[in-house]
């Protein structure tokens, strides 16, 4: 067969740079981008972040001003490719779908956004683990080298929960690879040390024996201590499975005397001791837009501290000169460049965030007013379909993105769900059935807890058909135990 050369005419899309970064932008939650944007103003000269004016936030209107009065991009035309790019740029949503997720390392945002970082470094500062907390204990202790080289390894075998999860023996043979002639009474002894620190029930190898633990810095005398200390050593599994009758019968309670010791035992006493150090540290959420009531309609704006907004430095644009060939001139040059594609790119990731959070709102309005019973059902193809994008835009945008409302902060990936249909021929969401029936297991007697089969046929009085295994799987969602579980003792 003879080579030869043949040119061949086709159409399709080029993915630039640019429109790689803008894609790469509009998957990023706010912490991300904030870290991208410093990197950006650490590395390019022509950008700087223009200050905002008021504390009041970005709408639709608002950021159609800033474009339309922004500075002057077109002054400078570094070279063609770059007006041609803007053509391949306008054309970003119908190659969303063709780009795979980008995970970005999250780095530490330097930006002022509106949160008093200060603040928040100083809880980062005094925020400890357990196991730190424990070390420090340790360290105001005086004990013996090798019993802190032994306390060091308990510690270490600690769970987040702060339970012992390693036996004494292996322990004990972890030590031996730092010391000798180490016994396993001398183990137990230090774990004695472990168990005596705060928070009180640590170095337990059980949920019963971190109860008991707890139970001894109470005063004995306490008649409810004295029986909650009788019920959790002789009657653990009873109490576990909710079993109060046969407590009843072996300790001969009246069913009042039962409850003062079960209620002391929840409010008082704490079956994984290590979370209340674990779990004391604070997530910040920064919202990327804000909803609230204005003349009786819902307002949606983009929270300006969240978002920074950068401009062009003038002063280094200035410095641009045409004809210029000097390799100063080209690096100012490429970096207007550059920095006028982030700035397009960050004005288009607003603008559609924007966009898809009023979608979200003016079908989720009900939501707003009512709570989760009037959530309605939404998919993302809804969104897509009344701003004409692509189905996967609108996954990017609402990803990691969150909304301030007046019943909370939530993620925009909350506001849809799947939707159930109803013998009257509407539709509910997935989210307004759980809110159903946890409702209906709120207010359940308490003697006679609702099954799953029971909440199906109250549903579907309501005119809601779902089958009894979809309840149970919306209720475990819930991390709602089942009827049996539930079962509790009434007074």
């Amino acid at each position: 067969m003879k080579a030869s050369l043949q040119f061949k005419i086709t159409q399709g899309l080029r993915m630039t740079p640019q429109l790689q970064q803008a894609i790469h932008l509009l998957q990023l939650s706010n912490i991300e981008l904030n870290a991208i944007i410093q990197e950006q103003l650490d590395s390019n000269m022509m950008l700087e972040i223009e200050e905002a004016d008021s504390n009041e936030d970005l709408s639709s209107t608002e950021i159609e001003k800033i474009n339309a009065n922004g500075s002057n991009y077109d002054e400078f035309d570094p070279n063609e490719e770059s007006s041609k790019s803007d053509i391949e740029y306008n054309e970003a949503d119908y190659v969303w779908n063709e780009v795979n997720s980008v995970k970005t390392t999250q780095k530490k945002n330097n930006l002022e956004s509106g949160v008093d970082k200060t603040r928040i470094e100083e809880e980062d500062d005094k925020y400890k683990s357990l196991h730190e907390e424990l070390r420090w204990q340790l360290n105001l202790m005086s004990i013996s080298d090798n019993d802190r080289v032994i306390a060091e390894i308990i510690v270490d075998s600690l769970n987040d929960d702060g339970f012992l999860e390693n036996s004494l023996n292996d322990v004990l043979e972890t030590v031996k690879e730092s010391l000798e002639d180490i016994f396993l009474e001398e183990v137990e002894a230090v774990l004695k040390i472990i168990q005596s620190l705060e928070p009180a029930g640590v170095g337990a190898r059980s949920a019963k024996e971190s109860l008991l633990i707890q139970l001894c810095q109470f005063d004995q005398k306490i008649p409810e201590v004295k029986k909650a200390k009788e019920v959790i050593e002789n009657y653990f599994d009873y109490l576990v499975n909710h079993d109060y009758k046969k407590i009843l019968k072996k300790l001969k309670l009246s069913e009042n005397e039962l409850k003062k010791i079960l209620v002391f035992i929840q409010k008082k006493l704490n079956a994984r001791p290590g979370s209340q150090i674990n779990n004391s540290r604070v997530e910040y959420t920064i919202p990327d837009v804000n909803v609230k009531k204005e003349n009786k309609k819902w307002v949606v704006k983009l929270n300006q501290h969240a978002i920074p907004m950068l401009r062009i430095n003038t002063i280094y644009k200035k410095m641009i000169h045409r004809g210029d060939n000097s390799n100063d001139n080209k690096t100012l040059k490429s970096h207007l460049q550059d920095a006028e594609w982030t700035i397009k790119s960050l004005r288009h990731r607003n603008d559609t965030l924007l966009s898809v959070a009023k979608c979200i709102v003016e079908h989720q309005s009900d939501f707003l007013e009512h709570g989760d019973k009037a959530m309605k059902p939404l998919i993302l193809q809804d969104v897509a379909s009344s701003l004409d994008m692509n189905e996967s835009t609108i996954s990017r945008a609402t990803t990691k993105k969150y909304m301030q409302t007046p019943r909370g902060v939530f993620e925009l990936k909350y506001f849809f769900s799947s939707h159930i249909n109803t013998d009257q021929g509407d539709s509910r969401s997935s989210t307004a059935i759980r809110a159903m029936i946890k409702n209906l297991i709120d207010n359940e007697p308490s003697k006679k807890p609702l099954s799953d089969e029971k909440i199906s046929l109250l549903l579907k009085k309501e005119g809601i058909i779902i089958a009894r295994r979809t309840v149970a799987k919306y209720r475990e969602a819930m991390a709602i135990p089942p009827s049996n579980e539930r079962k509790r003792l009434s007074i």
